[in-house]
């Protein structure tokens, strides 16, 4: 498990005063660029040769409203990766308030020259580094 440490910005709430349901999404992203930077799959990387990751499926659950100034914890995890397909799963834990206040999920395929690939065969490096990611989540 990764965990990514964020803090909840003013400019992300709605009329409410809570975060806007949106900013979810892109904490999201900022927590899978962040993770993949750690286990040495840089997103430019694998772009630069290439690869791109998109995304082909994404859930959020919201239990508990974020608010300005929370300090939150991006827990994420591989939840499955086949070789074509990663699915990576979010816990969102508002470490201000002590809860746990969103579940997420997102699903990415990948694309080489805007094909379909398996990593194992067009890129066993990439391959090889996700598959020991699943072993150690």
């Amino acid at each position: 498990m990764f965990i990514y440490r964020r803090k909840a910005q003013y400019h992300e709430t709605d009329q409410m005063g809570i975060i806007h349901h949106s900013n979810y999404v892109k904490w999201m992203e900022e927590a899978r660029i962040e993770y993949m930077d750690s286990i040495g799959l840089s997103y430019r990387d694998m772009e630069d040769m290439g690869v791109s990751s998109p995304v082909v499926g994404l859930s959020v659950d919201y239990a508990r409203p974020v608010e300005f100034d929370d300090k939150l914890e991006i827990r994420i995890s591989v939840a499955k990766y086949n070789g074509s397909v990663l699915e990576l799963e979010y816990e969102f834990y508002n470490v201000t308030k002590e809860e746990i206040c969103t579940h997420a999920t997102s699903r990415h395929c990948f694309l080489h020259d805007d094909r379909l690939v398996s990593l194992k065969k067009e890129l066993p490096r990439l391959d090889t580094d996700l598959r020991a990611q699943v072993d150690n989540d």
